[in-house]
């Protein structure tokens, strides 16, 4: 038994029906001091709990302040037995007190971590202490026993908690575990925490824990037995704050150990306890109808029905949400989930989201989010949706500022979307964002960079900065910085870039830093930021690598060539779209290089080649020598077939338009010998491979309807020459006549 004037209420985290047997039972006993499991680190912020701005779901966030990725979270629902000793205590100016283990001790401990496996195990071997009485119940599962037996109560009777605590004290005693000593410190620093209530004068203490813990607290061994217990914990200094939590993170699906399987259904539970079935299947149906899948109020009451009938079949006292939830499947759905699948996250979860007023202590980082979110009109929100931007605007440009440095900062809340045709370009910004709770720990933990989210990524950028070796890396961190407009990080990442790039004798890493910095000279302008930096980057850059990328691409193995083919490619593209005469000049003569070079991988060569070809650098008749030259038999069929395949560069569309190229290459492929064509047909098929189907189909449909004209091209070697000459005139009179009026 508990000692005097002190009364123990075991409940189930989360549980509506211990919530209101709760308030009933605190209401009849009318303690003066209300004691209730949780972090000692937050009880100066328990009397914020009365301020009305506060809304669950909401969680109490407790950190390490030297390391604040070590943070847990005490979330709370209204139908929280917690929150409501809480709102209990304070509506009547009672003292109130949170008393489980301290995490001043428990972040600090590395025991903890090891208790929570070795527990994880220990649980994996007894299973759920509950499911035996649950199933004599005639329940095949814990969790629907429990709600019937507590939660779906209507909460006037007192004496659910004697019996409870009956039951639990009967399984441990029956059990006999042995516990972690993290949960022995627990029950320890409790049963510590209730000897000082009553040292200070309390007289009624009221007691709201875990259910389990009952039977530990009832039986008070001596002080001393539970200090030595505690003797010899490790401190760290923490720090705690209200923040916003969701109904989706209360549920069993997020991985929460304490969560329930409808935060929405438990709210309904805890609000309406009249026509509680017919209120969430209406609310199914509405949700159904928004979706355009009909659901009318005659399908309504025919789940209700269905449920009174499933409840009475399995001698249930009233139906659950198991019941509701089939019998909607039943009606709603026709027997198919799939509707039903689509409302689901609605349906359970309600988009819930808390709110927390801005006055309310909190990390100055917290604060400037809040701040800019409110500025910005981008309220955070659990409920998923797409944001168009256009950069052009002032307030879309800030949006997309901000959105980028949480990014910089871990904090994924916006995702780039796939691009939407607008017709916007590069003004054009396309993001998903999703809210996660989570996120107030990683901002506590991004607090170390600063105390604005602008100053905070910059400081990241610069530390990033030092740990990254590739050339292309730091390009990408200038590219976060200058469209996040983060000015300070600017200037040391381009002296960094400038460093690096000198220092570089890959020529490899100096190509495939081109892409992006065009792409961030390019594009910075688009945003207002000042590109002239990233210009003197690229004037440093590119002639070093127009030197150096013959010798890169000369005696090379296939997969060295490979990986310099892809790089060229990003290069040719940005440096085309840069649109810079002396880059471009530059570039052709280092193709023209690469074409005819000696010793020249033959996947490099042809790619030059092409690429010549295009810029009408050089004519057919050049392209025609340099093929003939490549496709000779004196060459391997693997050289031939990879000179093939850097001229097509993975798309078939000049061999679409070009008739005489594909007049070549399918005389070229006719012409071959038995075994010459068995060996290149592997390496050939791989390069057509890569063709978009369409251009296949195109192709092949030019090849068909061309193939006897082609054929006999090629064949024919004994046309008449001064016949064709006498066509010559005639052709240059209809070419040079002077157009009609």
């Amino acid at each position: 038994m508990p000692p005097e004037g002190v009364r123990l209420f075991g409940v189930r985290h989360h549980g509506p029906g211990s919530a209101r047997s709760l308030v009933h039972a605190l209401a009849s006993f009318d303690p003066d001091a209300v004691l209730i499991e949780g972090p000692p680190d937050a009880n100066d912020l328990l009397p914020l709990a009365s301020n009305a701005g506060l809304e669950p779901p909401v969680a109490l966030l407790v950190y390490a302040q030297d390391e604040p990725r070590k943070a847990v979270m005490y979330p709370f629902a209204k139908f929280s037995p917690e929150w409501q000793a809480i709102q209990f205590a304070l509506s009547r100016q009672r003292t109130v007190r949170f008393i489980d283990l301290p995490h001043v001790n428990r972040l600090a401990d590395a025991q903890e971590d090891q208790d929570d496996a070795s527990a994880s195990e220990e649980g994996s071997l007894r299973g759920d202490p509950l499911r035996p009485l649950a199933v004599a119940a005639g329940y095949g599962d814990t969790e629907r026993w429990w709600d019937h037996l507590v939660e779906s109560r209507e909460g006037a009777d007192l004496d659910v908690f004697d019996a409870v605590h009956e039951m639990m004290s009967a399984l441990r005693f029956e059990l006999k575990l042995p516990e972690p000593l993290t949960e022995r410190r627990r029950e320890a620093w409790m049963r510590k925490c209730i000897r000082a209530a009553r040292t200070e004068g309390f007289a009624r203490i009221a007691v709201v824990c875990g259910a389990y813990h009952t039977p530990a607290l009832a039986e008070m061994p001596p002080a001393r037995q539970d200090d030595e217990t505690l003797r010899g914990m490790p401190k760290v200094k923490t720090a705690a704050a209200w923040v916003p939590w969701s109904y989706e993170r209360l549920a069993y699906a997020s991985g929460y150990g304490a969560g329930v399987v409808s935060p929405a259904w438990y709210e309904l539970m805890w609000e309406k306890r009249e026509a509680l079935g017919a209120e969430w299947l209406t609310r199914a149906a509405r949700l159904l109808r928004a979706e355009d899948i009909p659901a009318s109020s005659a399908h309504v009451i025919e789940a209700c029905r269905l449920a009174d009938a499933l409840s009475a079949v399995r001698d249930r006292p009233i139906p659950g949400l198991s019941e509701y939830q089939e019998a909607a499947v039943s009606v709603l759905g026709a027997g198919d989930e799939t509707n039903l699948r689509l409302i689901n996250r609605r349906w359970h979860f309600d988009a819930r989201l808390g709110r927390v007023p801005e006055d309310f202590p909190a990390a100055p980082l917290q604060r400037d989010l809040t701040a800019a979110q409110k500025r910005l009109r981008l309220p955070p929100s659990v409920e998923e949706k797409t944001l168009d931007l256009d950069l052009r605007e002032t307030l879309d440009r800030e949006r997309s500022r901000l959105l980028r440095r949480l990014r910089i900062l871990g904090v994924e809340w916006a995702k780039p979307a796939a691009r939407a045709p607008s017709g916007k370009g590069t003004f054009h910004e396309l993001w998903q964002l999703l809210w996660q709770p989570e996120f107030a720990v990683r901002l506590v933990e991004a607090s170390r960079y600063g105390h604005t989210v602008a100053s905070a990524a910059a400081t990241a950028l610069a530390e990033k900065s030092t740990d990254l070796q590739r050339l292309s890396d730091l390009v990408g961190l200038l590219d976060d910085a200058l469209f996040a407009d983060l000015a300070d990080a600017i200037q040391p990442l381009v002296t960094a870039i400038e460093q690096r790039a000198a220092a570089q004798a890959d020529v490899l890493q100096l190509l495939e830093a081109i892409a992006p910095l065009v792409n961030v000279y390019r594009y910075g302008n688009v945003r207002d930021t000042d590109v002239t930096l990233v210009r003197h980057i690229l004037d440093a850059v590119v002639p070093r690598v127009l030197v150096g990328l013959l010798p890169a691409a000369t005696n090379i193995d296939n997969d060295a060539a490979a990986t310099l083919w892809k790089q060229m490619r990003e290069a040719e593209r940005t440096l085309t779209q840069l649109a810079d005469t002396d880059f471009i000049g530059g570039w052709r003569n280092c193709l023209t290089s690469l074409a005819s070079g000696e010793g020249v991988h033959p996947l490099i060569a042809g790619y030059a080649q092409r690429l010549l070809y295009d810029a009408d650098v050089i004519e057919f008749e050049g392209l025609s020598d340099a093929l003939s030259r490549a496709l000779s038999p004196g060459n391997a069929a693997e050289v031939a077939a990879s000179w093939i395949e850097g001229l097509l560069s993975g798309s078939g569309t000049i061999l679409i338009h070009d008739d005489r190229l594909r007049t070549l290459l399918d005389g070229w492929l006719r012409s071959v010998s038995a075994e010459h064509f068995t060996n290149v047909l592997p390496l050939l098929r791989r390069t057509f491979s890569e063709f978009p189907a369409p251009e296949r189909r195109l192709l092949g449909a030019r090849l068909k309807r061309g193939g006897d004209s082609a054929q006999a091209s090629v064949a024919r070697v004994d046309f008449d020459v001064e016949a064709a000459r006498r066509v010559v005139p005639l052709l240059q009179t209809i070419w040079d006549k002077e157009p009609a009026p």
